[in-house]
């Protein structure tokens, strides 16, 4: 199985990227709208186009980065958001990314990665997370596919990965995500143990 930085890169140069949305995620819209504190550091693992990226910077959110193996990716989000400072847009692997953040979002990074990283995935956001930290964002609550991504999931089998490492806030079925996921998505706030 293939996830390498040319693969990911190629997907977004032929336009063979079925989970993009073409706009902000409807639950996480709702959990940015509610968000207070525009000088919090965030990170957008896996952020492909990552128009919650843009929607954060919109609102006025500064200290936004997003790192992504496909440069095709980031290239999109400065065509289309030309203000966004480049420094926070990088490109590499999640897995090197030395620094900390006070917030971490998941959108369809945690389907992409071999399964066989979870739980370096979770070991990961743990250790990126500053004190009093938060991973929030959307699982797929759907087994999926098991050779290739988005690799699936259930709620139990996160459960069991994620109570090792933080703290569980809240975790549940999301009710307000679009018709084609209705049904299929967690939506869930980690805070670091």
């Amino acid at each position: 199985m293939d996830l390498s930085e040319k693969v990911w890169d190629n997907r977004y140069q032929t336009n063979d990227i079925g989970w993009d949305l073409g706009k902000v995620s409807p639950p996480l819209k709702a959990y940015f709208d509610q968000l207070e504190n525009k000088g919090i550091k965030i990170l957008i693992p896996g952020g492909g186009n990552s128009y919650e990226a843009e929607y954060l910077f919109n609102l006025g959110f500064t200290n936004v980065f997003v790192v992504d193996l496909s440069k095709t990716a980031l290239d999109n989000i400065k065509k289309r958001v030309p203000n966004f400072p480049t420094s926070q847009l990088i490109l590499g692997n999640f897995f090197d990314i030395e620094n900390s953040f006070d917030l971490i979002i998941e959108q369809t990074f945690f389907c992409a990665i071999n399964p066989e990283l979870r739980i370096d995935y979770a070991i990961k956001m743990r250790q990126l997370l500053s004190f009093k930290g938060k991973l929030v964002g959307l699982l797929f609550n759907a087994p999926l596919f098991v050779n290739r991504p988005p690799f699936g999931g259930s709620k139990k089998e996160y459960l069991l990965l994620f109570e090792n490492y933080f703290q569980i806030d809240f975790f549940d079925e999301c009710y307000n995500s679009i018709k084609s996921r209705r049904g299929k998505e967690l939506f869930f706030r980690f805070l670091k143990k």
